[in-house]
This record gives structure tokens, sequence and C-alpha cells, in this order.
């Protein structure tokens, strides 16, 4: 995937989660039944899967953030993923004047939903065998929304299995999560617009995002890249299942079974430690020199992507 490509791919995403190009960095949404609960940003991250605590602790640590002294306020409630917040109306202003005004928000976004969504999507999709630009989009969407690693045993077959191939493996895969979305609890089987999208891109041959598209009653060209209109985010996980939280240096310091699964995994990845439980500063060192490995952000803290690196 080519640089336009990929900046078409996330076109496509900010128009099924904001219903624009470009996305809208101060979005900020909170749908009944939605197990993510309060939702920010370009492509509206949740306050119930952790990651909306992991955009504002990342934008609070920038010497440039114009607003982190009012967002660190709020960090130990985003966190603990206290729900509460959902109603609290000062925050959601904060987020939208942030998301709107500031510009050292709007590339912190940027960076986030990069490492933490489109680098492990292309990862995972190359994986699978997926080598064409929408295919990766599909499963890029997928990761936004969430339910990837649900959907695939639903297909029935890989890539290769009796002479598919990745076109219709994509066209089987569209298929099944359409069907698991409309299975799912009010309001998701409302979001099955992404997969008719993608269904028609399939039937129009859009394999490598020539522009222009026409996806969701919204342009995607060379223009409209460059520029700019409202769809709304709906995670596709079950509320049953809550996400591990972040884990980072804190006083006191973390501890518990969390911690010492993460401590075991940087022992296999060579990163040796007494594996105590305990998120202190050795850890937090370690964690750094793991993530400076992978390329990643060395902020110290373990949220999904410096989770899944690790294999957890």
């Amino acid at each position: 995937m080519n640089e336009l490509q990929k900046r078409t791919a996330m076109a496509i995403i900010n128009i099924f989660e904001t219903g624009r190009v470009n996305g809208d960095y101060g979005a900020v949404t909170v749908l009944k039944g939605d197990s993510g609960h309060l939702t920010y940003g370009r492509s509206q991250t949740t306050l119930g899967s952790g990651n909306l605590f992991l955009l504002i602790k990342a934008y609070c640590d920038r010497a440039d953030a114009c607003f982190a002294a009012e967002f660190r306020t709020y960090l130990p409630a985003l966190h603990a993923r206290d729900f509460a917040l959902d109603k609290n109306l000062e925050l959601r202003e904060l987020l939208r004047e942030a998301g709107r005004n500031d510009k050292a928000m709007q590339a912190e976004q940027d960076r986030f939903f990069e490492a933490n969504y489109f680098n492990p999507a292309i990862k995972a999709a190359l994986a699978k065998g997926v080598s064409t630009s929408l295919g990766q989009t599909v499963v890029y969407d997928s990761f936004i929304q969430g339910g990837f690693r649900k959907v695939i045993p639903l297909i029935g077959a890989s890539i290769g299995d009796d002479g598919i191939d990745e076109q219709e493996w994509i066209r089987k895969y569209v298929s099944a999560r359409k069907r698991w979305l409309s299975g799912l609890k009010p309001p998701l089987p409302g979001t099955v617009y992404r997969m008719d999208s993608f269904a028609r891109l399939i039937d129009q041959g859009a394999w490598e995002l020539p522009l222009p598209l026409t996806v969701h009653g919204v342009v995607i060209s060379n223009e409209t890249l460059e520029g700019v209109p409202l769809v709304l985010r709906v995670s596709a996980v079950d509320p049953d299942e809550q996400p591990a939280k972040a884990l980072y240096l804190t006083n006191p310091y973390m501890r518990g079974p969390e911690v010492q699964a993460v401590q075991e995994a940087l022992n296999t990845h060579g990163f040796a430690n007494s594996r105590d439980g305990i998120f202190g500063p050795f850890t937090e060192t370690l964690v750094k020199q793991f993530q400076e490995s992978r390329g990643f952000k060395t902020d110290g803290l373990v949220g999904p992507a410096t989770r899944s690196a690790l294999g957890l």
C-alpha cells in the first residue's frame, strides 16, 4: 500500500466514523448501547477499550500540548474506565476544544491511530495473506470497530484453501462480518453499512483503491483528501469482555498477575527480570527497551500495541 492508498484507506474509515474524509479531531459521541461508551477523535477511540486513556496520556506527555494540565485531572478516571465520564459535560467540551483547536492533539491522534490501529491491522492482514489495498482496509476497519479475530473463524477457510484466493476470501470475510454484526445487540446491527460499502467497492473491482471513490455517499478524491460533513461509531466488542487496562509506572506501583504476565513476556523476548509482579522503574525501563526494539513510541506504557507485540 503506497502513501496515497494509505490515506485513502484512512479516509474510508474516517467516513464510517465521522462522516468526513479527514475525520473530525474534536468529535465526541456517546451512543446508548455502545460498549465503547464515550468515544473521541477522528477515528473515534473509546473509553471502554482503555484506548481513550492511552491517547490522552500520550497527549499530556507532549511538551506542546495546550490543554495538558486540564486533561491530567481526568487521567485516573480514564485509566479506571469510569463510565460516569460519559455524562461529564466539562470533559466533552475539553475534548472538542483540544481536537479542533490544538495542533498537538491533532498530531497525537494521527500518530496514535497509526501506531495502535493501522500498523497492527496491516501486520495482521499480511499474516493472513491479504495484500491488496482494499483487503487491508477491510482488516483496518475491523481493528477500528473491533471483532476481527471473532469473525475469522466464521469464514471457515483460509487463503489458498480449495483454490480460494485473496479476493474471494475478503468477499467471504465481508459477508461473514455483516452476518456477525447483524446478530449482535443494538445498535451494532445498524453499522452493517460498513460492510455494504465494502461489498460495493469489491463489486467495482476497486482492489487498489483508485480515485475517485464514493463511500457511504462521500466522495474521496485527490482534492477531498486535502480538505473535508454524521456517522456514529459503535464498538463491535462484547461488553462482558473487558480489555486489559494499560500498565505503566505509578506511585504506588501497579502490581498483580497482569504485571507479572508482562514481565514473563519480556523475559521470553530476552529482557530478563525477576518477574515479581511489581511495575517499578526497572520494569518500565525494560518496557521502553522492548518498545524501542520494535520501533514503537518509547513511553514505557503497556497498551494494546505493546501488549500485542509481547504476545499477550
